[in-house]
């Protein structure tokens, strides 16, 4: 029979409980914030519709965007572990279609784990695989109204956490496929009585990651999805001619619960999640929050801050972040870091760095909606 090392087993462990919320889920790595820009803002990003990363933040915000963009993240994953073959890939891009009224988005996420050892009883090597988790992304938005836009997504999972073979008198091989689903909206008012939030304001929702219950094994040991409830808001607090300051703030929480052997379905969960108690459901929110300011005009140097709270007992994260954008012609660059103020933490000293290409038209002179690119008038 085949056996994994040690190591392996307790770095599975550690991503689970301790970082990724409460350990309830598969494929955690669909909840990591997959770009420097937003990631840097202490992982807000719902209500903004900035970039082609909106794929991941709230689909949606493709409805507000016009023009072709592709963009680029890698991430050393996981300093704080000391490994140095982990890392994280994110690939997105964005197109507008004028025949469709909206824009069409595609994204490629990849969290490559390493090389695994296999030994048998005897602790002698009889093998070794690279283990990763992947993800291909396409996704929709347009608007349904000139303030309200919509969109969804469909995302294909590979997941391989094993070599591909039966271990012992187990059915499965631990690699594990599935499809998931996103479906979001975005309100950003321009024209209402209240003048401070006509054009300042975006207010997302974004239910992600809704499918079936991954199978590495066997049906009985399934583990659902980490499906994410997300809502965040955005607003411009200055908002001149060469200087745009932007405040945001996130708040998630995943619709997952589970019992002793098993877990619920989504439907069941979608119900139950919320009956533990006041308290109990506050307590399992994710909170963020963030700031961008962007001088120069089309923008040129952005900086950005961030808070992210997780509570002790849903996961116990707890960050701040720093980040910095340049933006010259077409070409954009941004980087991200993270601070645990913890040395011992996987997460401390954790650098995102984006490389975005852009082939619309420059931003418009004019101010716009938080995030919001707009062509020129002609």
């Amino acid at each position: 029979m085949t056996k994994f090392k040690l190591c392996v087993i307790i770095f599975f462990a550690l991503v689970s409980t301790k970082i990724f919320a409460q350990g309830e889920s598969a494929v955690p790595f669909l909840l990591i914030g997959p770009n420097s820009g937003n990631t840097g803002m202490g992982e807000t990003g719902t209500g903004l519709v900035n970039d082609a990363s909106a794929m991941f933040w709230n689909p949606a915000g493709l409805a507000f965007q016009k023009g072709t963009e592709v963009s680029i993240t890698h991430s050393p994953w996981l300093p704080g572990l000391g490994l140095g073959d982990l890392f994280y890939d994110y690939l997105s891009g964005k197109h507008y279609v004028k025949k469709i009224n909206g824009t069409i988005g595609i994204s490629i996420t990849y969290l490559n784990i390493g090389t695994i050892i296999q030994t048998n009883e005897f602790g002698e090597t009889t093998g070794e695989y690279k283990a990763f988790d992947g993800a291909f992304a396409v996704g929709y938005g347009t608007k349904v109204t000139k303030d309200l836009g919509v969109g969804v997504v469909t995302r294909f999972i590979y997941s391989k956490l094993a070599g591909g073979q039966r271990v012992g008198n187990e059915k499965g091989t631990g690699v594990a496929y599935d499809l998931s689903f996103d479906v979001s909206a975005l309100w950003k008012p321009t024209k209402t009585k209240f003048k401070f939030i006509n054009d300042r304001l975006g207010i997302g929702l974004n239910l992600s990651n809704i499918g079936p219950k991954v199978t590495y094994v066997d049906d009985d040991q399934a583990d659902p999805l980490p499906t994410n409830l997300r809502l965040g808001f955005a607003y411009d607090v200055v908002k001149t001619e060469f200087n745009n300051l932007t405040v945001t703030a996130d708040f998630s929480k995943l619709i997952v619960r589970r019992f002793e052997g098993g877990s619920y379905s989504l439907y069941e969960a979608m119900f139950n999640v919320w009956g533990v108690g006041f308290n109990e459901v506050m307590k399992s929110i994710q909170s963020s929050i963030g700031a961008e300011y962007w001088y120069g005009n089309p923008k040129l140097i952005g900086l950005r801050g961030g808070f992210f709270y997780e509570d002790p007992n849903h996961g116990k994260r707890k960050f701040v972040t720093l980040g910095a954008g340049l933006r010259y012609s077409l070409y954009g660059f941004d980087f991200s870091y993270i601070s645990t103020m913890e040395g011992n933490h996987p997460l401390d000293n954790t650098l995102r760095f984006t490389l975005s290409v852009n082939f619309g038209k420059p931003v418009s002179k004019t101010p716009t909606t938080p995030g919001e690119n707009k062509e020129p008038k002609k």
